[in-house]
């Protein structure tokens, strides 16, 4: 399979660079992954199409500021995207003008007062261009509540604002340590998932913290040469036993988004029951894959040849998706992160 197979013209002005002014007020395409049937519907019918005989399943991981700014020893303005802390205490991050960072370099970084909050060096280089970053001990999240800026996707050609806070995270984010929003659940308002629960629909949570490798292209030709990033998952004892009686008892599963996708597939077994734990998944979905976990999915928009796209080419097949997004084009339907949502059943 090639990766070229998989690219679709997008027009640029479909790129969602805002939300939408209120919450749940998105576009929502109802694909039928059996038949092809698309309609266009808004995200408040979800309601309607998740009846009672569902378990739906979310990923409650919190978007951490994690874009900051440091200052080189010889002035130059640095960007850092921390990406996960290692057992050390330093961390691993992405920089800018990465091939200039390099080892023994230090750094300043500093509150929007323009205040000294703490220093770091460069104490090693990954194979994949990573740097590690030592701060000389714990770093706390206080750390990025003053210095950190929303890690907005690079497609969206735009500073982050005090709104994007709020915005760029899900109503029931909690559990601290993504650089990017598991975005199928941005579409959610608290009102919308009461009226869900009050159908009967049990809602479960686990954590995926979603990391570098969802701004990565797929680079390789052929896909199956692409390998996928290393992401940490958390799974809770209470969420496992519940999911697996869903599962023994016929319910439907419906995840929300692709991180709560890649989570459960990991988790699970080959009979479709999940394992409780905490983990690292690197897997890789694309067509010919056979879902064991999970029977439904509501997603966002994807980009060209990316692995998102793959992975929805396999759950609902490559045509009935290349169909709908399509029509979604000539609709004028919104594209990625803040962009409108596909419930795939």
């Amino acid at each position: 399979m090639l990766t070229r197979d998989y690219y679709f013209d997008l027009p640029e002005n479909l790129i969602a660079q805002v939300p939408v002014e209120h919450r749940g007020d998105e576009k929502l395409m109802y694909l039928n992954k059996r038949s092809g049937e698309y309609k266009d519907l808004t995200m408040k019918d979800i309601v309607s199409l998740i009846d009672s005989n569902c378990v739906m399943v979310v990923n409650n991981s919190k978007v951490r500021k994690a874009r900051c700014y440091g200052i080189s020893d010889t002035g130059a303005r640095v960007e850092f995207l921390f990406l996960e802390e290692n057992e050390d205490h330093t961390w691993t991050a992405m920089t800018s003008k990465a091939r200039k960072q390099k080892k023994g370099k230090s750094y300043s970084f500093f509150d929007r007062d323009g205040n000294l909050v703490r220093k770091a060096v460069i104490t090693g280089e990954n194979e994949d261009g990573t740097r590690i970053v030592d701060f000389g001990g714990i770093l706390s999240e206080d750390f990025f509540s003053l210095c950190g800026h929303v890690p907005l996707p690079p497609y969206i050609k735009r500073e982050d604002t005090f709104s994007d806070e709020s915005r760029y995270q899900t109503v029931y984010a909690s559990q601290e340590g993504s650089v990017a929003a598991p975005t199928a659940g941005l579409h959610f308002t608290k009102e919308i998932l009461d009226e869900i629960k009050a159908r009967g629909v049990k809602i479960l949570e686990v954590t995926l913290h979603v990391g570098a490798g969802t701004f990565l292209p797929v680079r390789s030709d052929n896909i199956e040469d692409h390998h996928m990033h290393y992401e940490r998952y958390t799974i809770s004892e209470e969420t496992a036993a519940q999911f697996n009686e869903a599962r023994r008892s016929g319910k439907k599963i419906v995840a929300v988004g692709t991180t709560s996708v890649r989570t459960l597939e990991s988790a699970s077994d080959e009979n479709g029951f999940i394992k409780a734990g905490t983990q690292r998944t690197n897997i890789f979905i694309y067509p010919g894959y056979r879902f064991k976990a999970v029977d439904s999915l509501l997603t966002n928009f994807h980009t060209p040849e990316s692995t998102l796209l793959m992975l929805v080419s396999a759950l609902a097949g490559k045509e009935n998706i290349f169909n709908a997004y399509h029509h979604a084009v000539e609709k004028g339907y919104r594209f990625f992160s803040y962009g409108d949502a596909m419930f795939i059943d």
